[in-house]
């Protein structure tokens, strides 16, 4: 079976890959391949963020890799958080802080529009391929559910209520 890293350190990312590849590809982390450092994400764009992480894991490691970055993109606040979603909050914030601010900023707004918007970038033989996928929806008044991560408590995908 195939290798391949995945450049992240969330576990909510790997447990997810890991169950939509399961039989076909072989997900590693940054930690089995003994990569404990940080990588920063210095780019202005989801884009950029994501081919800084692959080409470094490829570049340091050796590996063929992908790496992600995701935002929540807010229409009635310009796109915001968007490419700062992990740390709207600030750097040191939990996923509570930045959605507690998001839902304050968007107290008075009518326009509830939004969308998630991931790019993966895959490194192959030091080749870069850009991938892009949008799940549009609204924010809505207040936390619902249990299940998933980061601001999912407080967006709902078109066509669900």
């Amino acid at each position: 079976m195939k290798k391949i890293v995945f450049a992240t350190n969330n576990r909510h990312k790997l447990e997810e890959i890991r169950k939509i590849t399961a039989g076909t590809l072989e997900i590693l982390s940054l930690s089995d391949i003994g990569c404990n450092e940080e990588i920063d994400e210095t780019g202005s764009t989801l884009d950029e963020n994501a081919m800084i992480k692959a080409a470094y894991v490829q570049e340091r490691y050796g590996y063929d890799c992908f790496a992600d970055d995701t935002g929540l993109e807010v229409e009635a606040l310009g796109g915001a958080p968007g490419v700062y979603s992990a740390r709207y909050a600030g750097d040191a914030c939990r996923a509570e802080d930045n959605m507690q601010k998001l839902l304050s900023e968007m107290k008075n707004l009518d326009n509830r529009k939004a969308h998630f918007r991931t790019v993966i970038a895959l490194r192959l033989e030091g080749e870069t391929h850009l991938f892009e996928g949008v799940i549009r929806g609204a924010i809505i008044r207040e936390k619902r559910g249990s299940e998933g991560f980061g601001y999912d408590p407080i967006f709902v995908p078109e066509g669900y209520d």
